[in-house]
């Protein structure tokens, strides 16, 4: 069962943050939004609530403070947006209440790419990646290098993405999977579109945290 999500901030940069917790919650997802989109975003907000009836907590931040969510320069900057995502996993690990929860990381549009970057420079720390309609692309040599259980998800009508996604899952390594949604384009808007998006996430997730050597300490 879901608690009202706690007021917190992350990073030297004290960015937004709404941390949900979960009575005996089997891991946590963090997501790191794309495109200048915060927390607030509906799509991962909708998302992040399904999540949680799944037994889930979830962490909604900010990867940008409002004066660079308009700098499109910085909406692009992989780099730094992974390293927003890496202070994100550092303070989840340190945390009390859920410090010793196993970390996935759910990422859209260049978010996705920050996730990627992320769960290939900290294996240890991150058990399971989904990126939904992301930009898998602008990980770059990092997705050769990914072990964590990755699940790519874009909408068929996302036509100038499925290549994209196609080459992003002949280049991982680990246990990978791409789902494309029938009929769904690029914010996955349609009718049950974001459904799906929530119930292949949820399913991903809950296979794949809570359930090896970390949560067994």
């Amino acid at each position: 069962m879901a608690m009202t999500p706690l007021a917190v901030e992350i990073g030297a940069r004290h960015l937004p943050g709404d941390l949900a917790l979960v009575t005996d919650a089997v891991g946590i997802v963090l997501f790191a939004h794309g495109s200048g989109s915060s927390r607030h975003s509906p799509r991962n907000r909708f998302v992040a609530e399904c999540l949680q009836r799944r037994g889930l907590a979830t962490l909604l931040f900010d990867l940008l403070d409002p004066r660079e969510a308009v700098d499109r320069s910085r909406v692009f900057d992989i780099d730094l947006l992974a390293g927003r995502v890496a202070d994100a996993v550092a303070w989840t690990r340190c945390r009390g209440d859920v410090g010793h929860l196993d970390i996935g990381l759910f990422g859209a549009s260049t978010g996705a790419a920050a996730a990627l970057r992320v769960a290939a420079a900290q294996p240890e720390a991150v058990a399971a990646v989904v990126s939904r309609g992301g930009r898998p692309d602008l990980a770059g040599d990092a997705l050769a290098q990914i072990r964590s259980p990755t699940l790519l998800i874009v909408g068929s009508e996302d036509t100038l993405l499925i290549e994209p996604h196609r080459e992003a899952l002949r280049r991982l390594r680990g246990e990978k999977r791409l789902e494309v949604v029938a009929g769904a384009s690029h914010l996955f808007e349609e009718p049950g579109a974001l459904e799906a998006v929530a119930r292949l996430a949820g399913d991903w997730f809950a296979g794949h945290l809570g359930v090896g050597p970390r949560a067994q300490r």
